[in-house]
Parts: C-alpha cells; sequence; structure tokens
C-alpha cells in the first residue's frame, strides 16, 4: 500500500509578465505551468485546485468568509519507495571464489611456526634442534646455546 505526503500551494491570482508571452490570460497560464514544473522538478505530482472557504477578522470585531484557491500536489513518502527498492533487488552474479589449495607452498610452510616437541617417529631433528626440556637442562648446567 502506498503513502503519500501532500502539500497544498495558494494558487497565483495573477500572470507574472514574460518576454514574448502576450495577453493576461497567456500569462496566467504560464505562471501557473512554471509553478507546475518547479514542483514536478521536487518530485511533487499535481492532484487537484480547490477553493476554499476562509473565516478572517474585520475590523475588531468582526469576521468575514473569503474564498481561496489552492493547488494540491502529492508524492509518495520516502519510507514507502525505499520499502519498493527493497522489495525488489537487483539481479547481481555472485562473485566466483578459487577453493584453497590443501597443500601449501612451500615459502609458506617455511613461515609457518615452528615446531616446539618432535615425535620419535616424524624422523631424525634437523641440525640444531633441541626439545624444550633439554634447552632448559643447559640454561641450569650453563651450557651457552650455540
Amino acid at each position: 500500500m502506498s503513502k503519500f505526503e501532500y502539500q497544498v500551494v495558494p494558487a497565483p491570482r495573477k500572470g507574472k509578465s514574460v518576454r514574448k508571452v502576450r495577453g493576461t490570460e497567456a500569462k496566467f497560464a504560464n505562471t501557473i505551468s512554471s509553478l507546475m514544473n518547479e514542483m514536478a522538478a521536487e518530485g511533487w505530482e499535481y492532484q487537484r485546485a480547490e477553493t476554499l472557504p476562509c473565516e478572517e477578522r474585520q475590523g475588531l470585531t468582526g469576521k468575514t468568509v473569503k474564498y481561496h484557491s489552492l493547488l494540491v500536489f502529492r508524492r509518495a513518502l520516502a519510507e514507502d519507495v525505499a520499502a519498493d527498492e527493497v522489495a525488489a533487488p537487483a539481479v547481481v552474479a555472485a562473485p566466483v571464489v578459487a577453493a584453497p589449495d590443501p597443500k601449501p607452498e612451500p615459502e609458506e610452510a617455511a613461515r609457518a611456526e615452528p615446531v616446539l616437541s618432535r615425535d620419535a617417529a616424524a624422523g631424525p631433528a634437523p641440525e640444531g634442534f633441541m626439545e624444550p626440556d633439554e634447552a632448559a637442562d643447559d640454561d641450569k648446567r650453563g651450557v651457552a646455546a650455540e
């Protein structure tokens, strides 16, 4: 369901003088059309013209009724427009993502965290490798690490 907001503006009472526009009716029509074009540029849609009574003060205690001509415009509420955009999202292709490699590259393996302890089944220890417990024992005995 669409929701609208309305704006009511007073209708012009006389036409503005414009170059190359002659006659009272033509000037008045030009003034009305320029007002409608300004409102349309702001998103307002013309609905109708109304003539409504308005009670005004006359003197100290008197009141009179005057009739005013008004132009009624409407536009969809911003919330409603946003809801319409959410209701019909644009179709966008999903990005293609490559599957991760099961084996890391040799450079990546070199950057991995160092192994702190080794299993005997893993094979011979690399040169200069010491188990953490052995390094602690050497420190206690005062042996300098190379």
